[in-house]
């Protein structure tokens, strides 16, 4: 296989049905098309006690100099009902200038555009004037557990450090170089379980019903916006995702009622401000409750500086589009990686992700490629 080739590698990587945690055969496929640009590949296998153990790559061209790092992930969601989708979803068509698979966009696309664009510098005889490091995972659409957590762990307890890094998600909403994320929003769960004393409805004096308790508490928390948006980031969300008793019998007062809701904060908050504004609004309510809070991520943001600007310039000049700056959407592994070094996201458009028939243009393939390439001649003479 070409590796300067983004639509060929990208094909070879869809054919690997990888959806998490299966590898499937994608990292190989990576590893067999950097080992000959001059990478030194490591894969790295990880497993936690109750959960599926995790294929994961690190792949690292020179020794000195900053450690730019390109990462991204090769798992992907299920395909869904395959008879919703017009072609083969692990097949790699290329019908009418788009490439159509389960991960084209999101983003496997993106790893063949990263890996193409550093075998076009090389064989363009320009080395990088440092390192250039991939971080691949199998596990970033799943808990994330096995993945890019512990790949970092596993750099520091080296001594290997990351100066820079790009995230490869699809970041563009329409059109390519319209958007850089430089930061999320934090994810945390929070299950809420209200107390009372079961008993008959015909005597509801008898009992305690929890009910009406639970329903003034839910609106206590929906009632009114967490915040109006920081300068950088939208208003923080709450939305409930369940509500549930489980009281099979219409003569019977429950002895609980349970509700789960997720909020999406920015930077005003942090878990244990919303822990505390949330049993600040329950205690007001009264009665005995119960609230587990779990967080998935922290809001972080990369301020804009060198690395940002050094991929929006990048952007533009292949686009003609100067991206937005954005904060925008759900999760990624930069999460994880903002604790180690600037980080920022700039991929494919993301309008067909986890969709049926996804696909990329080729020409978007070809201009991110070309994206990527610019950025690793900048980026070693720009950082600080």
């Amino acid at each position: 296989m070409n590796p300067t080739d983004p639509v060929a590698l990208a094909q070879a990587l869809i054919r690997c049905p990888s959806v998490t945690p299966e590898d499937a055969g994608a990292l190989g496929v990576l590893e067999a098309a950097l080992t000959p640009l001059g990478f030194t590949c490591h894969r790295l296998r990880f497993e936690e006690p109750g959960t599926a153990p995790v294929e994961n790559l690190y792949a690292r061209l020179g020794t000195g100099g900053k450690n730019v790092c390109f990462a991204g992930h090769t798992d992907v969601v299920p395909p869904g009902d395959l008879k919703a989708w017009s072609v083969d979803p692990f097949g790699g068509a290329v019908l009418n200038g788009k490439l159509y698979g389960r991960g084209a966009a999101d983003m496997k696309g993106a790893v063949a555009a990263f890996v193409a664009a550093v075998a076009r510098e090389l064989e363009a005889g320009r080395p990088p004037q440092g390192s250039v490091s991939l971080l691949i995972t199998g596990d970033e659409e799943g808990v994330a557990v096995n993945g890019t957590k512990k790949v970092l762990d596993w750099l520091k307890a080296r001594g290997e450090r990351l100066d820079a890094c790009v995230v490869g998600e699809p970041t563009n909403p329409a059109k390519l170089g319209d958007m850089i994320k430089i930061g999320r929003r934090g994810s945390t769960t929070g299950r809420l379980t209200v107390y009372g004393a079961q008993g008959h409805t015909a005597y509801p004096h008898l009992a305690d019903n929890p009910l009406p308790r639970l329903a003034r508490m839910l609106v206590a928390i929906t009632g009114e916006p967490l915040d109006e948006g920081t300068e950088h980031f939208q208003a923080s969300t709450l939305a409930l995702t369940t509500v549930d008793v489980g009281n099979p019998a219409t003569n019977v007062i429950p002895a609980q009622g349970a509700a789960v809701f997720n909020i999406r904060f920015n930077d005003a908050h942090t878990p244990a401000s919303i822990e505390a504004w949330l049993r600040g609004k329950f205690d007001s309510v009264g009665g005995a409750y119960e609230l587990v809070m779990s967080t998935s991520g922290e809001s972080f943001l990369t301020p804009p500086g060198p690395l940002t600007e050094l991929v929006a310039e990048a952007a533009e000049t292949v686009t003609g589009r100067r991206p937005e700056y954005s904060t925008t959407g759900g999760t990624s592994d930069a999460r994880f990686i903002k604790d180690h070094c600037p980080v920022v996201e700039f991929g494919l458009v993301g309008q067909t992700m986890h969709k049926v028939d996804e696909h990329v243009a080729l020409d978007d393939l070809a201009g991110l490629t070309d994206i990527y390439g610019a950025i690793l001649r900048d980026v070693f003479a720009r950082l600080p």
